[in-house]
């Protein structure tokens, strides 16, 4: 048991920041994000000796995340709610942040008007870089799922975005 718990920490303390950022970029809130963060590890302590290889462990990891985030969004009173404008960030938020802090606002606030199961896979498409197929799998749909609810998703961020798109390229 000591070897599994010294194994289990060492992931936490490899992979927790890139967990954060992609919980961020699906819930939108650094808060919630923690929380969905938290759950994950969570739910992959108590299933940690099931994972056949630690090289499966960071996949199992992510895929657990969608399960919990996609569960989330199918209960009413978590359910997110518009606002007109997003609020400032209290305190620090990721340090790893860079750029215009505009145009991040603009493409979190376009994001977060994008259905859950959308921008789970715009989110592991365009932020985890991974294949039409993994994202298949780690979803458990079909390619042809993947690519047209990336191809909705990324209609719904352009009527979103609007006139802001050309903004935010011009900015690149």
């Amino acid at each position: 048991m000591a070897i599994d718990e010294a194994s289990y920490r060492e992931f936490v303390l490899v992979r927790r920041r890139a967990l954060l950022r992609t919980a961020y970029l699906l819930t939108g809130d650094w808060h919630a994000a923690e929380d969905l963060v938290q759950e994950t590890l969570t739910k992959l302590y108590l299933s940690w000796r099931r994972v056949r290889s630690r090289e499966d462990a960071p996949s199992y990891a992510r895929r657990t995340m969608l399960n919990a985030y996609v569960d989330s969004t199918r209960r009413p009173w978590r359910r997110e709610q518009a606002v007109a404008v997003v609020p400032d960030r209290v305190g620090g938020g990721d340090p790893a942040d860079a750029g215009d802090p505009d145009t991040r606002t603009r493409l979190m606030t376009a994001l977060a008007g994008v259905p859950p199961r959308q921008r789970a896979v715009l989110v592991l498409r365009f932020w985890e870089d991974l294949s039409v197929e993994q994202v298949a799998e780690l979803l458990d749909c079909s390619t042809g799922n993947v690519k047209s609810q990336t191809a909705r998703g990324l209609e719904r961020l352009r009527e979103v975005l609007g006139d802001q798109l050309t903004a935010i390229k011009e900015v690149r």
